[in-house]
């Protein structure tokens, strides 16, 4: 018998109060990949509109060389 696992719903962080800036290097690490691209929705929780905020972050944080393009 196979039990069904009941998922838990992610929460979008920053609806929860949290802020994301581009300056902050350690946050936006959550948020890309380990070859330096951007993470899908379905992988960080967040909602759409905050997903496209964090995409023009890390952005910003590659064009400002804070954060390469590629690793």
């Amino acid at each position: 018998m196979s039990e069904f696992r009941k998922k838990r719903k992610k929460i979008c962080h920053m609806c929860a109060g949290k802020t994301v800036n581009y300056k902050d290097i350690i946050i936006i690490s959550k948020y890309i990949s380990d070859s330096g691209k951007i993470l899908p929705r379905r992988f960080t929780g967040t909602c759409a509109k905050h997903q496209r905020y964090i995409a023009s972050q890390v952005k910003l944080a590659r064009f400002m060389a804070l954060i390469p393009f590629k690793k």
